[in-house]
């Protein structure tokens, strides 16, 4: 490894951004082989000399890219001051510390790019790159072919023009309306500031893909590495990032699994997961293809349903006043093939009828 300044070293082995990185710096916080350097154009080589952040030294991590479908209700930060579920409890598994590449709102669902590659991230969020970012909004008010030029016409934010948007209409349907749009900047609220213009509300916002990048296949809070092929297709289009490999995590095979989805660790309450308008949703009288629900009265496929008062194919139940395949119930008054009955009239008011003994 070439000498490179301190605070690309400090981003590239995931201890903080590279403007963090910097205030470190110029804050007395790193030394060099034991001498505290505040020049932000100093260069070092961690393989030859002992770099240290308050007092730990540098290790740089194998890079780690990952998309994860971040749920509703999740704010894209890795810790909050008001307490609220952050991003960081879905990748704690990862074993490498990753920070979200840009960040979605609080209310947003979607597509969240994670790295510990601070040159990837910064690649991505710089302007001169013009990173194209695709949303599907339902917004209250149907919004027919006039309104879509207004969409697509730049507002003011912070002072500063937007440039315009790429909007299209999906569909309509009871006075909401479907828009897939599509920005290339990431100014605060956007989408929401360009329906308030327009007089028509934001109602949920979901992004579909980030770069390119999609969550296809990931419920919300689940995450998975990118391919090679992604990784490539990044390098063509914006630089980054500088070696594509195939990714191993630090402590074994992936899992696009989150801890926990839907529930802070110790916390009270769960945090709403539905992503975009019309998804399926999870646990809570969740459905999947086919009518099928999860836990909570969940049924599946044919009309089947799991605990509490569960069924399976063919109208059978399970623990609870369950019933098995032809109309059978198990333990708590159950029933066998055919009609018959086991435990629950066997102990305590069983009718089996007295043996006679002859005299």
């Amino acid at each position: 490894m070439a000498e490179e300044r301190l605070q690309k070293l400090i981003a590239q082995a995931g201890l903080a951004s590279r403007r963090h990185a910097e205030e470190l710096i110029v804050a007395g916080r790193v030394r060099v082989d034991g001498r505290v350097v505040q020049e932000l154009g100093f260069k070092a080589d961690p393989r030859l000399q002992k770099v240290e952040v308050d007092g730990q030294r540098l290790v740089p991590e194998k890079p780690v890219y990952l998309v994860i479908h971040k749920p509703r209700d999740v704010v894209s930060t890795m810790s909050d001051p008001e307490g609220r579920a952050t991003i960081a409890e879905f990748v704690r598994r990862v074993g490498a510390r990753v920070v979200p590449v840009g960040r979605l709102d609080y209310h947003t669902s979607g597509v969240l790019l994670m790295t510990n590659d601070g040159e990837f991230a910064n690649a991505l969020l710089h302007p001169k790159k013009s990173t194209k970012k695709i949303y599907v909004a339902k917004v209250q008010g149907e919004v027919n072919d006039f309104d879509l030029e207004r969409w697509r016409r730049p507002i003011e934010i912070d002072g500063k023009r937007t440039r315009p948007a790429e909007v299209k209409r999906l569909r309509w349907d009871n006075g909401k309306t479907w828009l897939e749009i599509t920005l290339k900047e990431g100014r605060n609220r956007q989408i929401h500031r360009l329906g308030e213009a327009t007089g028509f509300p934001v109602m949920r916002l979901a992004r579909m893909s980030f770069a390119g990048i999609t969550a296809e296949d990931l419920r919300p809070g689940e995450w998975r590495q990118l391919n090679v092929n992604e990784l490539k297709e990044l390098k063509r289009q914006y630089g980054v990032p500088r070696r594509v490999s195939v990714q191993e995590l630090p402590q074994g095979k992936p899992s696009k699994k989150p801890l926990a989805v839907g529930k802070r660790p110790g916390g009270k309450g769960r945090s709403r997961t539905s992503a975009e308008p019309e998804e399926r949703r999870s646990a809570g009288g969740s459905r999947s293809a086919g009518g099928s629900r999860s836990a909570g009265g969940s049924r599946s496929a044919g009309g089947s349903r799991s605990a509490g008062g569960s069924r399976s194919a063919g109208g059978s139940r399970s623990a609870g006043g369950s019933r098995s395949a032809g109309g059978s119930r198990s333990a708590g008054g159950s029933r066998s093939a055919g009609g018959s009955r086991s435990a629950g009239r066997s102990a305590a008011g069983s009718r089996r009828p007295a043996k006679r003994t002859k005299r």
